[in-house]
């Protein structure tokens, strides 16, 4: 199997059971704590930033970014070229539909149910910008200062904590959110109030864009030798 095909598994899967882990959790809590949405929060939110540890710790010799926006950023930082980039971004969005499809189906639900769980607004809109900002400001902060093997507790961690602190609970993910367009659950959201988060994803991921070629110019070597054998 060719490095490339390696990296769209990797990609396909760790998207799915990410998404899998985002519904499933988000399912599992609403039943657990009905009449209490702040716990189902913390339910949904420490098991997404588990998942997201796990699976970056796992996949990340292969590939692990699971986000279109962190991929869009390794293109434009020339880590990528477009060939790769476009087929990562595709395995993404297609792992995420398979994570909600499997996540819907595990809780006795229909495979694809549409979302009408409407999410607008500016201030949830704000919330995506400086959610998907973090990320993306964590993810390469933590590369280019040669730090890799810290990056799965480092965005688990983060993610779990931007559930609380944004307004939006931190889609911060196309693919994320595209892929829970299709569930009627607790982690929802209308297939009409998507475009919004995602254009505020990539307006979150711009300007980490910018902030990342100001406070780290330079990459450390430990984290180019790195990339050379990733890459």
């Amino acid at each position: 199997m060719s490095q490339l095909a390696r990296r769209v598994a990797a990609e396909f899967a760790g998207t799915a059971f990410l998404v899998a882990a985002v519904v499933g959790s988000g399912i599992m809590a609403s039943r657990l704590s009905p009449s209490d949405t702040g716990l189902a929060l913390l339910e949904n939110s420490i098991a997404t930033g588990a998942a997201l540890i796990a699976l970056i710790t796992a996949l990340q010799p292969i590939s692990a970014s699971f986000n279109p926006v962190v991929t869009l950023v390794e293109r434009f930082l020339g880590v990528l070229n477009s060939r790769t980039a476009a087929a990562l971004i595709a395995a993404q969005f297609l792992g995420g539909l398979l994570g909600t499809v499997a996540a819907n189906l595990m809780f006795g639900l229909d495979a694809v149910a549409i979302s009408a769980h409407a999410r607008t607004g500016p201030g949830l809109w704000l919330g995506e910008i400086v959610a998907t900002a973090g990320l993306v400001l964590i993810v390469f902060g933590t590369l280019r200062t040669g730090r890799g093997e810290r990056i799965a507790v480092a965005v688990g961690s983060y993610i779990a904590a931007a559930y609380w602190f944004t307004s939006s609970t931190s889609f911060a993910n196309p693919a994320v959110t595209l892929a829970r367009t299709i569930t009627d659950t607790f982690a929802g959201i209308a297939p009409a109030s998507a475009p919004a988060f995602v254009v505020a994803q990539l307006a979150g991921g711009t300007a980490a864009f910018i902030l990342i070629r100001l406070m780290y110019p330079s990459v450390a070597p430990a984290a180019l030798a790195a990339d050379r054998k990733v890459h």
